[in-house]
């Protein structure tokens, strides 16, 4: 099955604000068969109050609130109307945030049953000031996180804690089953004079977490386009590792415009092959 798990559209305000349409009759152009949905999930009402940093970076983070009745009822329409050429599965990737788990239970159990399909990720952590973005920009992401914590390597475990603690949290029957981007914490890891490679024991471990949780990993190519990441979430030799322990890959282009749906699908199947 040709599936393409994980992308944005016209409800993201941080992408090219294209018609859904387009992004299904593309991939449809390139032969998949199942195409999910997954616009970013509205965030709590009051996230802004306790976020800081680059005032885009929160602001456009995710789909607006009063947006929803629209995203559901438009994509249930495409998903019927395309339904003799592809498979399309409706669904958010839910931002994992420590301090709001009430709120993500709550909108969960409240629209999980329209959901076909879903992705759990990490785009934020704790940090100067507040609530800091993790992939706005390579500034952002130094002056927010990485001096925060007191280095580059600090943050990355602070990313890979947060990663385990959205596998641990008990966000209702609808919570997500598969995690997106584990490795978003290496966006910029060229725009940083010192070490950056992921540490070993600790990718490990969350992979163990993931195989004994019965999770699934977005294996994602947008990294591959960043000019301070150029590689895959994860990288390939954790890729090689969540193989080896029989842990569910899922291929997502993480589109953000039309252009995008599809990309570097060949650098999935090769390694899945």
């Amino acid at each position: 099955m040709k599936w393409d798990g994980h992308t944005h559209t016209e409800f993201c305000p941080h992408g090219s604000r294209e018609e859904v349409e387009r992004f299904i009759i593309r991939a449809i152009e390139l032969d998949f068969d199942t195409y999910s949905i997954t616009e970013h999930m509205p965030l709590p009402t009051n996230f802004n109050q306790k976020a800081a940093g680059e005032q885009e970076a929160y602001e456009t983070a995710s789909m607006a609130m009063s947006d929803l009745p629209y995203y559901l009822k438009e994509t249930a329409r495409l998903k019927e109307k395309y339904k003799g050429d592809i498979q399309i599965k409706i669904g958010f990737e839910v931002d994992y945030l420590a301090q709001f788990e009430a709120f993500t239970h709550d909108f969960l159990n409240e629209y999980g049953a329209q959901l076909d399909d879903g992705i759990l990720s990490v785009h934020f952590l704790d940090g100067r000031d507040g609530i800091r973005s993790v992939d706005f920009s390579a500034a952002d992401y130094e002056t927010g996180i990485v001096e925060f914590y007191g280095g580059f390597r600090a943050a990355q475990m602070a990313y890979l804690e947060q990663i385990k603690a959205s596998i641990l949290a008990d966000l209702g029957a609808f919570k997500p089953k598969r995690l997106g981007h584990i490795s978003l914490c290496q966006k910029f890891r060229h725009a940083f004079q010192t070490e950056t490679d992921l540490p070993d024991n600790e990718m490990s471990d969350v992979l163990e977490l993931v195989l004994k949780s019965g999770y699934a990993l977005d294996y994602n190519t947008a990294g591959l386009f960043k000019v301070d990441c150029c590689e895959t979430y994860p990288p390939p030799r954790y890729i090689k590792q969540a193989k080896r322990l029989g842990i569910p890959l899922v291929y997502g282009s993480d589109s953000h415009a039309v252009s995008d749906v599809g990309r570097a699908y060949s650098v999935f199947a090769e390694n899945l092959s």
